[in-house]
Formats: structure tokens, sequence, C-alpha cells
């Protein structure tokens, strides 16, 4: 009997065997195991039949790589399949090395191509001279105006220590036509770009992703904090951090917590992914005041440092809620050099919560994932009996609302205005004050404004497209009398976008916009972190809660502490248990 026929016959005596009523275990698998190579041969099949018959030639790469990424993109979004060609850029990820010139890049709408988006500080790109803005025009002699970004990316990077010559176009220069000679270096992708003192007494350190460096540049910077007798409060900045190593956040939680603390654990289908992760030495700062601040852009790692800090109650979280990604993710070697990053796990913090928001095995009949809604959250306790809530990524101890970016600035930001007005500002500007001192003045602004062409520039006129579909549906159900016509003139007249009104009326925003991309021409990510500090009302809102008196001990009621120890063993099992550990 063939293979074919072989497994037809499984998959037949499997569904002969199903009874209706009642599926054994072993008879339910036989029968899985049947559907998964029935559909495999439907699957196989549809290919041979498309592959001999349909009218165009199909490309099996993509067309194979398609089904596959249709089918992972219905299990969860961080389920992914990584082909050989791909890995480069996974790695980079996880380890934070790569040989290459050390910058960003990003493809223009404007169909000028691929240019410099921001080098690295102290890379080689930045060595040798390349420019925010410079458009890439050749690579080692090969023309490049028509690339995309991903293969401009795989001929800047290569092995260090080895040459590549790159052409640019300046913009705004005389001498336009750039060529420079770059030697490539192993490049270290830095996970804390800036520290330092703010507000008077708080050491404060960006943290932008989990990488293998991290935790030791962290613990760097919070040694180098500690020292400085001004610093009261340590603040760890991991807003729009998207996560990364979990071992990393482990050891970070490691600074600040007694060794031998439990601050994760991992849960699978079976026994092989459960995990239980404790810090392994002794903390740098066991009692210094700690806070953590958060966003939407924390997720994952970002969301284990902060929600066990917060549920061992050994800092204060501030910020807005963050994502809400409570799932670990494994990889997996495939055939032909593949791999599968595959979700393997779900991740508790000590409290025994999941912060997963979105619950990826039950969606709506349009296939998109549910949230799962505040009112079906589960309440959970800290070491200290505070309130916290599975379920929705971390909610912090003090909330603060940012505002909404709308589409005015958003197009700004879409069509590079803001971008290219910082590239023509700095060819005509040789230097700026120092980074912590720099500001949009109104003189700055009001170039802005005029750079700005009114005839290019596109934005959504909401208030406009509300209107006229109002007279639309008014009209459609018979309300457009005479005097409606003459209501709706006035509106027109009220509601008509200005667009000099409107960039003043958002100058706030916009100013933050062209600050940062000024400031990263000179002084590079560092500064444009060190300038922002200087309007955040996360920071001002900490500053305000450690210069209170008793104000930080109140948050994680600290009064409790010592009740908590009191706890028999007993008892402190019993709290787990509840807490659903």
């Amino acid at each position: 009997m063939g293979k074919k026929l072989r497994n037809l016959a499984l998959a037949a005596l499997a569904i002969g065997l199903a009874a209706p009523a009642a599926i054994t275990g072993q008879s339910k698998k036989q029968s899985d195991d049947a559907a998964v190579i029935r559909n495999l041969d439907i699957f196989n099949s549809i290919y041979k039949e498309l592959n001999t018959f349909y009218v165009d030639t199909l490309d099996a790469k993509q067309t194979i790589t398609t089904a596959i990424n249709s089918m992972l993109d219905n299990i969860d979004p961080y389920t992914e399949y990584i082909p050989a060609e791909d890995q480069d850029d996974f790695m980079v990820i996880s380890t934070g090395e790569y040989g290459g010139i050390g910058s960003y890049i990003m493809t223009r709408h404007d169909s000028t191509g691929v240019c410099i988006s921001e080098p690295y500080e102290g890379s080689p790109a930045a060595k040798a001279g390349l420019k925010p803005g410079d458009r890439i025009v050749a690579i080692d002699g090969d023309t490049a105006t028509k690339w995309k970004d991903g293969q401009v990316s795989k001929r800047l990077k290569g092995q260090a220590n080895t040459q590549l010559k790159l052409t640019v176009v300046r913009p705004y220069v005389s001498d336009s036509v750039k060529t420079f000679t770059i030697t490539r270096e192993k490049i270290k992708v830095n996970p804390v770009p800036y520290y330092g003192v703010t507000h008077g007494n708080l050491g404060y350190i960006n943290i932008t992703t989990y990488n293998e460096h991290t935790a030791e540049q962290v613990k760097a910077a919070v040694e180098a904090l500690q020292h400085n007798p001004a610093v009261k409060c340590l603040v760890l900045d991991l807003r729009g951090n998207g996560g990364g190593l979990v071992d990393e956040a482990v050891k970070m939680i490691g600074f600040f917590v007694p060794k031998g603390t439990e601050v994760l654990q991992t849960k699978g289908r079976n026994t092989l992914n459960f995990k239980s992760y404790k810090t392994t030495e002794d903390p740098i700062a066991p009692t210094m005041p700690l806070v953590v601040m958060v966003d939407g852009g924390s997720a994952s790692a970002s969301e284990i440092t902060a929600g066990a800090l917060q549920d061992l109650d050994r800092a204060v979280v501030v910020g807005s809620r963050s994502f809400g990604k409570g799932l670990v993710q494994q990889t997996r070697q495939l055939p032909f050099d593949g791999m599968l990053k595959v979700t393997v796990a779900k991740y508790y913090i000590p409290s025994g919560r999941l912060i997963q928001e979105i619950d990826y095995s039950h969606r709506n009949a349009d296939g998109e994932a549910q949230r799962i809604p505040d009112s079906l959250t589960t309440v959970y306790h800290t070491a200290h009996g505070r309130e916290v809530r599975d379920g929705g990524g971390i909610t912090p101890d003090i909330k603060v609302t940012y505002p909404e970016l709308n589409r005015l600035v958003y197009n700004i930001v879409r069509d590079n205005w803001a971008f290219d007005f910082a590239t023509k500002y700095a060819a005509e500007h040789a230097s700026i004050a120092p980074a912590a001192e720099f500001a949009v003045t109104d003189t700055i602004f009001d170039e802005f404004k005029r750079f700005i062409d009114p005839k290019r520039f596109n934005y959504d006129k909401v208030c406009e497209q509300g209107l006229s579909q109002l007279k639309k549906v008014a009209e459609a159900e018979g309300y457009m009398t005479d005097s409606t016509k003459a209501e709706f003139a006035k509106l027109e007249k009220l509601l008509k976008h200005n667009l000099d009104h409107d960039l003043d009326n958002n100058r706030k925003a916009i100013s933050q916009l062209l600050s940062g991309e000024i400031l990263k021409r000179y002084y590079y990510q560092r500064g444009v972190i060190e300038n922002s500090l200087n309007s955040d009302e996360a920071l001002d809102k900490t500053e305000a809660m450690i210069s209170k008196p008793g104000e930080y001990e109140h948050l994680l009621n600290l009064d409790a502490k010592t009740k908590t120890k009191a706890k028999t063993p007993a008892k402190r099992a019993a709290s787990k248990k509840r807490n659903g550990k």
C-alpha cells in the first residue's frame, strides 16, 4: 500500500471510530491527524492544478510564502515565518549587533528613492560624514535610485572591516553629489541612548529595547547615577520600548529586588513550556525610590519589567496603559534554513496575573481578534495588598494622558515636511544651542510655515468632509430646504480650513516634531531625548510625587509592608492561590 493510500486509510479509520456520542482521547487525536493529512493533500493538489493550468506562470516561492503567512496571521501577529534571507534582520533585534555602516534609512514617498534617515552616533556612517536627508544614488557603482529600502539595507550591511563606496545627493547645498568610502564595522545598537539627572533630583535612564546588552548598559547607568548625591529617585523610561529578550528583563528587575525573587512564570500547553524566572544576583539599588514610565508602545519585556516591579511594590508606574502582550515566542529551525518564531506560552507576573489584552483564540465573525473587556478582568493583589487587574496591559499608578496626533500633524510627518525642513535648516546653520537649551523660536516656526508649499501640502480637512457628508444625508432624507441651505452656507464659511491658522493652532505639537528633527542632525538621538525632558508631563508628575513627603510610600502601600511580612507561610500560600498562582 502506498504512503498516500495508507494516510487515507488512517483518515477513514479515524472517522469511522469517532462515534458522535463520545470520542476517546486517542480516537480524537487520530481524527485530528487525519484532518491534517486530508487538508494538506487538498492544498498540495490545488497548488499542483494551479501550477499546471493557471493562465500565467506562478512564482512558487511567493505563492507558498503568501499561503504560509496567511495561515500564521490567523493565529497571532507574533508567530511568523522567517526565511533564510530575512534572518539577519531578526538577529539584529535579538543581539543588537550587525556588520554595516550604522544608520537608519527610509524610502521616501515622493518617488525620490531611499535616503539616510539618521546615522547612529559614532558609527562609520556618522564618522564618514553622512547626514539625514542624503539620497542614495549608487552603491559600489551600481545605480540605486529605484531600489527599495530592503535592497539598499542588504547592500549596506556586510562583514566588518570591508569597504563600500556610497554616492549620495545632498539637498540644499551647492556641491550636492558626494561620494564616501566607508569601512563597515560591527555595529552595536545601544539600548540606553541617554541617561542623566533631570528635574533636579531624578536619575533618568532611557531604555529603547531589550537586546543582549540591555542589562549591562542599565546597570552601568544605575551605578553612575547612584554615585550622584543629587539623585533621590531612579526613573526607567520604557515608553515606546517594544521589548525583546525576556532574560534581560529578569536581570534588570534583579537590580532592584532581593536575590532569589520570583519575577515571572511562563505556562504553555504542557509542562515543557513551564518555567519560573528568579533573580540570581544581589541587587545594586535595593532601596532607592524607583519609577517606571510606560505608554501604549511599551510591550513584552517592557511590561514584564514594569509589571513585576509594580506587583512587588518596588516601583511606582507612571504614564499610560501599556500595550498588553503577555505571549512568549521561541524560534524553531525549518528545512532549507528557514525559521519559525512561534508563540509557545503566556507569561504571568508575580501577582499571578496575565496582562495579555487581545484574545487571539476567539475572533469576531469578520476574523478580527477580540479584546478582553474590562468587565471580564480579574482583580489580583500586589505584595502589599494593592489591587491590580489582568487582561489589559499594565495600568499606571500615576496616569498621564498624552495628546492624540491629529491629521494635520500626521501628514506633516508622513510627507516629510518636518524632516526636509530640518535638513534645510542644518544645511544653513553650522551650529545650534546645546541640546538641553534648544527651542523652536518664533523665527524658526515662521520659517517652517513659509517652507510649506500650500499647493503640495495635502491634509484631511475633517470638518469640511464631515459637512459635505451631512449635506448628502440631508438631501437624501429630504431636509435640504432653502433655510437649511442657508445654514449650511454659514457653516461652510465658519468651518473653512485655513492652513496658516491650522499650523498656528497646532504649534506645540509641530514644534516638538521640528525640535526632534533638528536636534538629531547635531546631537543625534542623545540630544533629542535630553531636550524632550524639558517638557515631559510624566517627569513633572514624578517630580511632584517625589517632592511630596510620604507620597511615594503611600502609593506603594508601604505601611502594609510589616503586615505582609507577618503573614504565616500558610496565609501567603492561600493568598497566592487566590491570585491564580
